[in-house]
């Protein structure tokens, strides 16, 4: 039997769903930044804890199917692009998890709860303690940032991948039957 050159349709799907989690996530918190303190901020807040709390137990959920499920081989190309296309992708991996758990340790330092959809009030990572808080707000924001960057390189490579190489490798992720 020939490997496939798809990833499996649950793997799609959680890459699907990760990076609209992280859309909204990021766009959230952008949002909610320059508001003026209010119910509605409040709500809002709530909101990005439960879009960042979402993204992280989805990322947990494709490693878990990565640790047990094979990906396709990479396509042929040079050994320094997939190199730093490995590289990357460990990079957002380790983004897409601490990120979030830097929130929710703020959040926790800050004395506020993060409550998933407004039903599961989730524990306190970290004791109340407003310098800490103030300085995993700071952690949180770089590190969206830097995330933020390594999603853009990430779609600026496979673009180049699709648009310039005509390598496949849209194909692989894409939603639907096989190309």
């Amino acid at each position: 039997m020939q490997p496939s050159t798809r990833y499996t349709t649950t793997a799609i799907v959680l890459h699907w769903l990760v990076a609209l989690g992280l859309v909204a996530a990021f766009c959230i918190g952008i949002y909610m930044g320059d508001l003026p303190r209010s119910p509605t901020k409040l709500q809002i807040y709530g909101w990005h804890r439960t879009a960042g709390i979402t993204v992280l137990a989805l990322v947990l959920a494709r490693l878990f199917w990565r640790a047990t499920h094979h990906p396709p081989a990479d396509l042929p190309m040079p050994a320094w692009q997939a190199t730093a296309a490995h590289a990357l992708h460990g990079l957002m991996y380790a983004l897409m998890l601490t990120v979030p758990l830097a929130g929710w340790a703020m959040s926790s330092a800050k004395g506020q709860p993060v409550v998933w959809f407004d039903v599961l009030t989730l524990p306190g990572l970290l004791p109340a303690d407003r310098p800490l808080a103030h300085q995993l707000e700071k952690l949180h924001s770089l590190l969206s940032w830097v995330l933020l960057a390594s999603v853009a390189l990430h779609l600026a490579a496979a673009l180049k991948h699709h648009v310039i190489d005509k390598d496949g490798l849209l194909d692989r992720m894409r939603p639907g039957k096989a190309a």
